[in-house]
């Protein structure tokens, strides 16, 4: 039997020569994977704290270790173990107005805030979970703290501080009725600061056990009820509304004192015009009368002549009819001139033309204003019917 060999293909050598290695290959592949593994491992055990918060451990359910309360870099049990955070922070805390009577039974609306931290997280963690059920626990808390002390005092010792002091002239500003006058003046024993830190420390007490820290509280906002507020407006409208008619009545009062001065000095000077004018008036009247008695000294008949001819022009008008006697001395000067001086015989008339003025009397139309005429005119004699 002859056994032949054949020889390898010049391709089948250079296909072997480059072949790659299959078991390296594998190698580096299980490098690769343990160094991912490795950092994914890497990177879910480690962890940062922020300044602004703390952490507790959870494995399974359960804390682990004390908390974690400085920042910073740290390391847990990766996919085993949970990080739980919590703000270091203050939180604000804001509860709903309540109505709540004080000791005067009166209703008022008391709106309360206050500021609290986490200090021990894991308690806080074991207690309330997390910041609503903080916020829940604290409602009630604060809100029976504050219930409770509000109703125990007066409306001035929660609204005024202790050392507020109401002087006569802040009660003029306020314009303060009677009832108003009473409760500012009222005296205020424990105050409205006493009173907060009261409920503040009162709270503290409760809250250590959650893990918190009651920082402050403060009472926001005080104000009657709907239906009190009501009433009290309209108890101050009508206050300020007899107030306003005492100052109206109060006006009207003075505006009357200052009538009756304006009209009694009114009447005193015009007394005094008068007194002043009646005195001119006689000064002027007995300069004119020791004038008209100088003239009438000085020529007599001259005098009664001008006073005469004056007395025509005032007394004679018009549409008025005078009857008077034809030997009336009211006419002498126009019958024949004037009367001769005492101790002379009067002048010659005529018989003819004397006789018809004897039997008939002269009618004389004149026109004169009746009462101008003067009381020459007024006495003489009626004609003769």
């Amino acid at each position: 039997m002859i056994l032949r060999s054949h020889p390898r293909s010049p391709d089948a050598d250079d296909r072997a020569k480059f072949r790659p290695d299959r078991g390296g290959q594998a190698a580096a592949a299980l490098i690769v994977l343990a160094v991912v593994v490795l950092l994914v491992f890497l990177f879910a055990s480690v962890y940062t704290i922020d300044p602004a918060e703390q952490a507790v451990l959870v494995q399974f359910g359960a804390p682990v270790g004390e908390p974690i309360t400085e920042p910073g870099l740290h390391f847990r049990m990766p996919f085993v173990q949970e990080i739980r955070r919590f703000d270091k922070r203050l939180i604000a805390w804001d509860g709903d107005p309540n109505q709540i009577p004080t000791i005067e039974e009166q209703f008022i609306s008391v709106d309360a805030t206050g500021r609290w931290r986490i200090v021990d997280p894991l308690k806080f963690m074991q207690t309330v979970q997390n910041e609503q059920g903080a916020q829940n626990r604290l409602n009630d808390i604060l809100d029976s703290v504050v219930r409770d002390k509000i109703a125990s005092s007066s409306l001035a010792e929660i609204v005024r501080s202790k050392d507020w002091k109401v002087s006569q002239a802040d009660l003029e500003r306020a314009m303060a009725g009677e009832g108003e006058e009473e409760t500012l003046l009222q005296k205020v024993i424990v105050g409205r600061e006493e009173l907060v830190r009261s409920i503040l420390e009162t709270a503290q007490k409760q809250v250590p056990e959650y893990g918190i820290e009651l920082v402050d509280i403060r009472i926001k906002r005080l104000n009657y009820v709907d239906s009190v507020q009501r009433e009290v407006f309209e108890r101050m409208i009508a206050e300020r509304q007899r107030i306003a008619e005492e100052f109206r009545s109060e006006g009207q009062g003075r505006a009357a004192e200052i009538d009756g001065e304006t009209d009694r000095l009114v009447a005193e000077l015009q007394s005094e015009a008068e007194k002043q004018a009646e005195i001119v008036r006689g000064l002027a009247d007995a300069e004119a009368t020791k004038i008209y008695s100088e003239a009438y000294g000085t020529d007599p008949e001259f005098y009664a002549f001008f006073r005469t001819l004056e007395s025509y022009s005032t007394a004679l008008g018009r549409d008025v009819t005078v009857v008077i006697g034809a030997d009336s001395d009211y006419f002498r000067y126009l019958r024949g001139g004037a009367e001769p001086p005492a101790g002379l015989p009067p002048p010659s008339v005529p018989a003819a033309a004397a006789e018809p003025a004897a039997e008939e009397p002269a009618a004389v139309a004149t026109e004169a204003a009746p009462e101008a005429l003067p009381a020459a005119a007024e006495t003489a004699s009626p004609p003769a019917e």
